[in-house]
């Protein structure tokens, strides 16, 4: 079957594997559609902070049933996504509903390998039917659901003032999914058309660009007061570190970006304002249902997210076009 590995840092290649022999506990899910994450353009670059090489990359992925178990709920033929961060389901976290940050997670396409192939065996658990969507729209699934984990870690309501600093797809997924508590939302960025889709296309209030005035006219959005909510979803230390100071007194600031640094703060600013600060990794099943209801709802702009397509086997040689940012690629479907 083909797969696509990558070798190295800037290295794609095809490869033929031999199909993956199916597990008793697994369902062979035949891979239909792979939305590319920045998970993957970080792995391709070089900059994914906890990888090794080589990696089949790949965690957004929608299916149909290749082969289940006999008494599966699953059958061949039914259409399929993955919730891709397999956890061991007996650890402190998983024991309290937490298995997004599971002490043994291993996640498709990072920590195993994952969808860039045309076959690929996953644990039954793992594996829910695409009731109600499309392939294209079931493949988009996991990255909201990390933006609509964001948004419930950060208990977003109606009327609050939320910022979204980083305005690629995951802080678009914030984006979404504190417009539909009813917040008034706040986009920032430093690539205009960002900002300018987040605005347009996805209902943003206002849009800011990062430069010498953003705080000024953060402030001046704010009546002084700065965001109930903050989201950081950068994956830049110096952003995370700065957004501090756009944190409401009482208000709350969640990091959905993940770096290798140490970050820091000054205390008597975290401390006055009685800051709550939050982690937020992966998400939940109660996340993935929180998107599928809003899918299914015609919610979700899904189609003016999905502005870019690739064919498995012409990953290799495109692939690197997705990191030019004169293609204004928002979210890339690789089409297996």
């Amino acid at each position: 079957m083909l797969t696509v590995v990558c070798q190295s840092p800037g290295v794609l290649r095809a490869e033929n594997r031999p199909e993956p022999v199916r597990g008793a506990a697994d369902v062979l899910v035949r891979v239909k559609r792979v939305g590319v994450c920045g998970t993957d353009l970080h792995i391709f670059s070089g900059d994914q902070p906890y990888l090794e090489y080589p990696r089949v990359m790949g965690h957004e992925l929608s299916g149909v049933v290749a082969e289940a178990a006999p008494g599966s709920p699953l059958a061949a033929g039914d259409p399929v996504f993955v919730m891709p961060y397999i956890s061991c389901g007996t650890c402190v976290a998983c024991r309290s509903g937490k298995t997004n940050c599971c002490v043994n997670i291993q996640v498709l396409g990072v920590h195993r390998d994952g969808a860039f192939t045309e076959l690929l065996a996953v644990p039954q658990g793992f594996v829910h039917k695409a009731e109600g969507v499309s392939l294209d729209q079931a493949a988009m699934i996991e990255f909201l659901a990390i933006g609509a984990h964001a948004v419930r870690r950060g208990e977003v309501g109606p009327g609050q003032r939320v910022l979204v600093v980083g305005a690629g797809p995951i802080g678009m997924a914030a984006l979404i999914f504190s417009r539909l508590r009813g917040a008034i939302v706040t986009a920032m960025d430093t690539r205009p058309e960002r900002v300018g889709f987040c605005v347009q296309s996805l209902g943003a209030d206002a849009g800011v660009m990062v430069g010498p005035d953003d705080e000024a006219r953060l402030a001046e959005l704010s009546s002084g007061e700065f965001f109930d909510v903050v989201f950081d979803a950068t994956g830049s230390r110096q952003a995370m570190e700065r957004g501090f100071r756009f944190v409401a007194h009482g208000g709350r600031y969640v990091l959905v970006s993940i770096v290798r640094d140490s970050i820091s703060f000054a205390d008597p600013e975290f401390h006055k304002r009685e800051t709550t600060l939050l982690g937020s990794r992966n998400a939940t099943m109660e996340d993935f249902d929180t998107v599928l209801r809003a899918m299914r709802a015609g919610q979700i702009p899904d189609g003016a997210l999905n502005t870019h397509r690739l064919q498995l086997h012409n990953v290799p040689a495109d692939f690197a076009t997705l990191l030019d940012p004169a293609q204004r690629v928002i979210k890339a479907i690789v089409e297996c």
